[in-house]
């Protein structure tokens, strides 16, 4: 293609009219540094500046990163302690299939389980670029470490092993420590409710079902109704699938949070019942 003078001037414009601001203040800092001189170094250095981090922004994708290091993690999470049992790939296939993961995406999904699975899986770099962008999206950042938990309770519960490395992806992603053990503790919940859910609701199993379900909301029997709805509307807040996708989640996790949520109305549910029952 010849070259154009009149386009190669256009985007030029366009380019210094883009990065006016870094030019500016590299021009001013360099002006008083280093004079005239320093003053087109300084814009100079502003201008090339700004067009690198703007590239490095730009192939910064959040959706795609979040979508690998979902199953690169789980993958570090199954194999924890020694094994991948067949509960653990059960459960990355049938989220696979939540996620209506078909054709090269699934692909991609289980090669990320099986990178994860390497004795040289590095979650540091993993969670890397990751880091920054959830420190400002909490209710994203909660949603991920949610599914390591769900990953990590396939077998029942919880290993020490697996729980080591949960609490190396909460670190990495600068988790304090109450927020990990509130969350496991949700999560030890949540996985309780479920299983009662599925044995029925009389006798015995109600009354656990029914601890579950305060625990899922994270409020005591004791809580006033008033507390318990508080409590009940900020998780529902917090999973709501439309609010996590403008942060950020991939749109693949729709079906997931939109599960989540209705565990955590089954809980509230099961607590307005009880207490209405009770009088």
């Amino acid at each position: 293609m010849a070259f154009d003078p009149e386009t190669a001037g256009r985007s030029l414009a366009e380019s210094l009219k883009r990065h006016r601001t870094s030019i500016l203040l590299g021009s001013v800092i360099g002006l008083f540094t280093g004079g005239p001189a320093g003053l087109v170094m300084g814009g100079l250095f502003g201008y090339f500046a700004s067009r690198l981090l703007l590239g490095a922004v730009k192939a910064f994708h959040p959706q795609r990163a979040l979508f690998k290091a979902t199953f690169s993690v789980m993958g570090k999470v199954a194999k924890a302690d020694g094994r991948v049992s067949e509960n653990e790939i059960a459960f990355a296939s049938a989220l696979m299939n939540q996620m209506r993961l078909t054709g090269e995406k699934r692909q991609e999904a289980i090669d990320q389980f099986n990178a994860g699975k390497e004795a040289d899986f590095d979650i540091a770099e993993a969670l890397k670029p990751l880091a920054v962008y959830l420190r400002h999206r909490p209710d994203v950042r909660m949603f991920f470490v949610e599914v390591q938990l769900q990953a990590a309770f396939a077998d029942g519960e919880v290993s020490a092993a697996e729980l080591e490395v949960i609490q190396q992806v909460c670190a990495h992603l600068q988790m304090t420590k109450q927020e990990v053990e509130m969350l496991v503790a949700r999560m030890q919940a949540q996985q309780s409710f479920h299983q009662q859910g599925q044995q029925g609701f009389a006798g015995p199993q109600a009354a656990q079902m029914l601890d579950a379900a305060y625990r899922v909301l994270g409020v005591e029997a004791e809580a006033t109704d008033a507390e318990v709805k508080k409590a009940y509307r900020k998780l529902m807040s917090q999973h709501h699938p439309d609010k996590l996708v403008s942060k950020g989640l991939p749109e693949e996790m729709v079906t997931m949070a939109k599960e989540k949520s209705q565990e955590i109305q089954a809980a509230y549910e099961q607590v307005r019942r009880a207490r209405k029952a009770a009088g």
